[in-house]
């Protein structure tokens, strides 16, 4: 799986506290091998990001994402619930 990152992506990524930094690292490497890998929590969502995917770091924390081509998705930001808003 190739990963591409938005410049959103990046500036919310370097906002996360560095413990969840360092938890999100396994679970993308666990996403590249295995999207829909059940720890994952992979699932679509709705409303005004409707199209677009996330993924759990931890209970807490997503990272949201959307598939633009085979093997290949576009990471759009992380943090907690509070980026579904905007």
């Amino acid at each position: 799986m190739k990963i591409y990152y938005t410049n959103k992506f990046i500036s919310s990524y370097k906002k996360l506290p560095e413990a969840i930094k360092i938890e999100s690292e396994p679970k993308e490497k666990l996403f590249k091998k295995e999207p829909f890998a059940p720890s994952l929590k992979t699932h679509k969502l709705t409303g005004k990001l409707k199209g677009y995917w996330a993924f759990s770091i931890n209970r807490k924390y997503r990272i949201i994402f959307d598939f633009i081509d085979k093997g290949e998705v576009v990471f759009h930001k992380a943090g907690t619930h509070d980026i579904y808003k905007g």
